[in-house]
């Protein structure tokens, strides 16, 4: 059994707990950060989880204070957990030179070159080590869970789920890097993270794991039209496509004249909070 986490801080919320925890990662050799809201039908017994993924920059506080989620997991009857977005503070060479590399930028892969393979584990970190934690220490069922992000977390959420069908009964995404190896954005953390062979990289991709790892359920996108980095950098119709061709069920809502910020999250957050609601809920 691992070793309890560490309460930074603690408020009541909606009826249930907010907390922000610490604890050692054997994954990623450092301490991880992450966030965990407790919903109050806990004191009927374990409840569904939902991980949230965050985008390039943010740590395990972005979404828990900008989203508005608490709401609607306390409704459902939800657990909520956002981990960080990459290990810190380990003074790798190169670590924080960049704001969409390094630092708050793990892009929700095993690294395989150094030295950043020691620390940057964050998909076996969000898909194994994480999940056995929460289920460990906290009042979480863990046979229900869901996966959701945004932009780089989004592109985290999609490969998590479509790799691990059997982990996930429900999957989401805000404004996803949805193709990353056509992406700016995804070539510098592939290249960076997994090295030169671009077939390594076709297993942290969502357009081209969907081909053969079909997820079953209903995958949800919502993107918004006005988002400044949607041509150059998410492409969710380059997914949209790859999903057709595979039979995947994909529902990818255009929302006019919305951007990439938490605004447009917090909008529409409830729908996504329904949406895995219908499949974790017995």
């Amino acid at each position: 059994m691992s070793k309890a986490p560490i309460l930074r801080s603690e408020t009541k919320c909606f009826g249930g707990k907010l907390g922000f925890y610490r604890h050692f990662s054997k994954q990623c050799q450092t301490d991880m950060s992450f966030a965990v809201f407790t919903p109050p039908q806990v004191s009927q017994g374990p409840v569904p989880v939902l991980y949230y993924l965050s985008g390039l920059t943010c740590t395990e506080e972005n979404f828990i204070t900008k989203a508005g989620a608490q709401r609607y997991a306390a409704d459902n009857g939800i657990m909520l957990v956002a981990p960080d977005t990459s290990p810190r503070g380990l003074d790798l060479p190169g670590e924080a030179d960049d704001w969409d590399f390094g630092t708050g930028a793990g892009f929700y892969v095993d690294a395989t070159v150094e030295p950043w393979s020691k620390h940057y584990r964050m998909y076996s970190y969000v898909v194994e080590e994480l999940p056995a934690l929460i289920g460990q220490h906290f009042p979480a069922n863990t046979k229900r869970q869901g996966i959701m992000g945004h932009s780089m977390g989004g592109h985290g959420a999609l490969v998590c789920a479509l790799r691990n069908r059997d982990r996930y009964l429900s999957v989401s995404a805000f404004s996803p890097i949805a193709a990353p190896m056509r992406s700016p954005w995804g070539k510098k953390a592939f290249s960076g993270y997994l090295g030169s062979d671009e077939a390594t990289w076709k297993d942290y991709d969502a357009s081209e794991l969907v081909a053969t790892a079909n997820f079953g359920g209903n995958i949800l996108i919502d993107q918004g039209t006005a988002d400044q980095f949607l041509e150059t950098q998410l492409m969710p119709r380059v997914f949209e496509q790859a999903c057709e061709a595979a039979g995947q069920l994909l529902t990818l809502r255009m929302q006019p004249g919305y951007n990439h910020s938490y605004y447009f999250i917090a909008t529409f957050i409830e729908d996504h909070l329904k949406h895995h609601a219908t499949a974790l809920l017995d």
